[in-house]
């Protein structure tokens, strides 16, 4: 179990900064020997992912990097021990993702945790690993409300935050040459801890950048029919829309889009567009809309080039899609955590994770207080669809795309 704040006090913020290796992942000097917290030769990962159910698309994706990290890592020079995930389908459910957990650890000696796909499903991953003192890593979730508010010890999240997100957005927007600057900005709130986050820190961000918030409405998760809501979009005369559905949800609302008389100039669907689900359902029709899944094609160094080429080698020299790297960002960070802990001892892991500068593929960041990247460490890496491919569109690196700007 975790030790309680009072004996362990506040995090320390000393920090060890790793470097780019040939695998793409991190190494510090020299091999680093050391045994799993059982004193095996094997650190052993655990994870529930969503390879069936509503977000299946992204939770494959996302696994994919999974897969890949931590054969980077097996292959680097950092950890001699072998490390081994398992792996098993929490099929997109909360209680489901639980009785894995407990299978996986409950018959194997696991020294981690490693988290699923979207807010639900990682806080109910992080309570499982909050209750057995066990570290847990997750990306894939924005929503900062239970980590701030929570009593959290063991729980890590290398990902960009509600903040980000927001900050993202205002960035996106500005590409856009100031004369033809939409301003009217619509909000479509999704009924759900994460969801009302969103709204209010959009609002809150883009009102305080100048923007009008001509509209916010509200909806349900598993919403089939958005026509209603499209009508108060258009006679709200929005601009510009962001909304926070799940992949599913901002399917047939972009359905429903294209088959109205009415498009918005801009549309920022995070979450909803990050898998390939999203084009091969929606095809041309799915132009131009942006996502900002915290990693894309077109981010550099800190791992992306052998990222991109492992990946391409493997299949027929194709780009991965967001939520790969994404994942193989997660493997990154525990490779660094695991080579300044030199121990894959529970207690030692968290306080290398305290204490470490990590350097991954989404960017250079240590956490804070929470458990999350320090403020204003991470640009929130967000692409835009065209041509059927996911491309980097803000921070604007040398290996970025011009944001398509408006939607036709």
């Amino acid at each position: 179990m975790g030790t309680p704040d009072s004996e362990r006090g506040r995090r320390s913020f000393l920090k060890i900064a790793g470097t780019a290796g040939a695998t793409g992942l991190s190494s510090l000097a020299g091999c680093i020997a050391f045994n799993g917290s059982d004193g095996s030769d094997t650190v052993t990962i655990a994870a529930a992912v969503p390879e069936t159910g509503r977000l299946a698309p992204v939770g494959k994706e996302m696994l994919t990097g999974y897969e890949l990290g931590v054969e980077a890592l097996n292959e680097g020079d950092t950890v001699d021990q072998e490390v081994e995930l398992l792996v098993k389908d929490d099929e997109s459910d909360p209680t489901t993702l639980r009785q894995q957990l407990q299978q996986l650890t409950s018959n194997n000696d696991v020294d981690m945790i490693w988290g699923s796909f979207s807010s639900p499903l990682v806080m109910s991953g992080s309570a499982y690993a909050e209750n057995n003192g066990l570290p847990f890593l997750a990306v894939a979730t924005c929503y900062q409300e239970p980590l701030v508010s929570g009593d959290k010890e063991w729980t890590y999240t290398p990902f960009p935050k509600t903040r980000d997100v927001t900050r993202a957005t205002t960035g996106m927007l500005e590409l856009v040459p100031e004369n033809d600057r939409p301003q009217a900005v619509g909000i479509w709130e999704e009924n759900s801890g994460w969801g009302a986050e969103m709204a209010e820190a959009w609002d809150t961000k883009l009102s305080d950048a100048g923007y009008d918030i001509a509209m916010r409405e509200t909806y349900n998760p598993g919403n089939e029919d958005f026509s209603t809501l499209i009508s108060q979009t258009q006679s709200a005369g929005v601009e510009a829309l962001v909304g926070c559905p799940q992949p599913p949800d901002g399917i047939t609302a972009m359905n429903q889009l294209n088959n109205s008389d009415y498009m918005p100039d801009f549309i920022e669907f995070v979450r909803a567009a990050d898998p390939q689900a999203w084009w091969s359902a929606l095809g041309e029709q799915g132009s131009y809309v942006t996502m900002c899944p915290g990693w894309a094609p077109g981010m550099t160094s800190n791992g992306n080039e052998a990222l991109l080429s492992t990946y391409a080698d493997r299949n027929d020299g194709e780009t991965p899609r967001v939520m790969v790297g994404v994942g193989y960002n997660l493997a990154q960070t525990t490779e660094q955590a695991l080579a300044a802990a030199g121990s894959a001892d529970p207690e030692s892991v968290r306080t290398s994770l305290d204490e470490t500068e990590f350097s991954t593929v989404i960017g250079e960041f240590s956490f804070d207080e929470h458990g999350m990247p320090a403020e204003g460490q991470l640009s929130a890496a967000s692409a835009q669809w065209w041509d059927g491919q996911q491309r980097l569109v803000y921070p604007q690196t040398e290996q970025a795309a011009e944001l398509q700007f408006p939607i036709e």
